[in-house]
């Protein structure tokens, strides 16, 4: 029986089990409970990928992020605040002006709002003209079909996005760890409802200037992104008939795929980088021995073999890493600054990862040298990896004999040609006797 029972349970954590490579415990803060019906799609989707949300209110002074020193959800889902001690944000919304803490903590990631802080999109040429035909403040774009981590695309796809009453983001040029996953269209403006009188000199930020939908991902690789507009998460906009003023006939919004696109990737769902096994060893025929594998010191000019081990979690697995066309992972061999630079090549590829790998000479430079991976790019989680190892010069018995530097030999002849001359002029001298005559006069003498 209890056999059965676990077997059950095991099955049961099996279906249950998330998409996301770091847990299914999602948290969400709602202000209104009342709201909760208006994203039951949303939900939906979520907890058909495997995800427990609870639900929880800002104003719930118990409420904590950690428990017993650990951490009590791994993802954080945060709808508008209406109360002006939020302090985190997923998504804004233009029916209530942003709170100051809001504002404050987005600009920390160098996102910026609007100054008044209630200014919301508008666009006289890409609205919907059936629920916004007066106030055209329903933008209709084209789902990111060109963002990419260099040639791979994480937002792809066919379809018209509806966003309601959206808040526009413009983005520092100081920080590289924002990027834009959806800007607005070149026609488009931001707008404050609220005020009486519009002048064109108003306008803060048009066009591409404006984003709608921000991604930040920390050097930690954490994921954080901001939605312009929460009001397009709602069920009657994952359904919607939507017209623009050029289009002759209605067409379904893509929204409800959009999400599900934006969370696995916030939820790390996709685009997440994993580094198996890291080995260095001499560049040696045969068989490579454990005692053989990263070794702590090498001589210079040792030929010597670099491999790292990389994997990418899609969905619910680990899949074989395929670098981008016209990307490259690269290898340094680095002590102040890179002696190498050298692009890793895939040699083995296995059910789960790839093995990229590079043949070098180590430099004519004794010290201390790290091998050095460092691959960052949008939308992929971070690899840094970094071992360092001793190089040495050559011992007094590994230096090369004279008589194979070829520019020696003009040396060595010259001293053999020395002590030859000696022994010979030694021969000639010993075996030289003075003449009779000559010893025979001296005597005389």
């Amino acid at each position: 029986m209890r056999w059965c029972l676990s077997f059950f349970l095991f099955c049961f954590l099996a279906v249950v089990h998330a998409l996301s490579s770091s847990g299914n415990r999602l948290v969400v803060i709602l202000e209104e409970a009342a709201e909760k019906e208006l994203y039951s799609s949303f939900w939906s989707d979520l907890q058909a990928r495997g995800y427990t949300i609870s639900f929880e209110s800002p104003k719930n002074s118990k409420f904590s992020l950690f428990q017993h020193g650990e951490k009590a959800y791994d993802h954080l889902l945060i709808l508008p605040p209406k109360s002006k001690d939020g302090n985190v944000l997923l998504a804004l919304s233009g029916k209530s002006t942003t709170p100051s803490a809001i504002s404050s903590l987005l600009l920390e990631f160098d996102l910026h709002l609007s100054n008044d802080r209630s200014s919301i999109v508008l666009d006289h040429f890409n609205y919907d003209t059936v629920s916004a035909s007066e106030k055209h403040d329903v933008l209709l774009l084209q789902r990111p079909g060109q963002l990419r981590s260099d040639t791979k695309a994480f937002f792809d796809g066919n379809g018209v996005l509806a966003f309601p009453r959206a808040i526009p983001q413009t983005l520092g040029d100081s920080s590289n760890i924002i990027t834009p996953i959806l800007r607005a269209p070149i026609t488009s403006y931001s707008y404050n409802p609220k005020e009486e009188s519009f002048t064109p000199e108003d306008v803060q930020a048009t066009g591409s200037q404006l984003a709608l939908v921000s991604a930040m991902q920390a050097r930690n690789s954490a994921r954080f992104a901001v939605l312009g507009s929460v009001e397009s998460l709602e069920d009657k906009w994952f359904s919607a008939s939507v017209k623009a003023p050029k289009d002759k006939k209605e067409a379904k919004t893509a929204n409800q795929e959009f999400a599900k696109q934006l969370t696995s990737w916030t939820f790390k769902e996709a685009g997440v980088l994993k580094v198996g096994k890291i080995e260095h060893h001499l560049a040696e025929e045969g068989e490579i021995t454990s005692e053989k594998l990263n070794p702590s010191l090498y001589r210079i000019k040792n030929e010597t073999v670099f491999s790292i081990e990389v994997s990418e979690y899609v969905n619910d697995r680990y899949v074989p890493f395929e670098v981008p066309a016209g990307d490259a992972l690269q290898l340094e061999f680095t002590m102040l600054s890179p002696f190498h630079r050298l692009t890793l090549q895939p040699t083995l590829r296995t059910e789960t990862s790839t093995v990229y790998s590079t043949r070098f000479t180590i430099p004519d430079q004794h010290g201390i040298f790290s091998f050095r991976v460092n691959y960052k790019r949008p939308f992929f989680t971070n690899i840094e990896e970094k071992h360092e190892v001793t190089v040495r010069h050559y011992a007094h018995d590994e230096y090369p004999r004279s008589w194979r530097i070829s520019g020696g030999w003009v040396w060595i002849g010259g001293l053999w040609s020395v002590i030859a001359g000696f022994l010979l002029f030694v021969v000639v001298w010993l075996y030289s006797e003075p003449s009779p005559a000559a010893s025979k006069n001296k005597k005389t003498q």
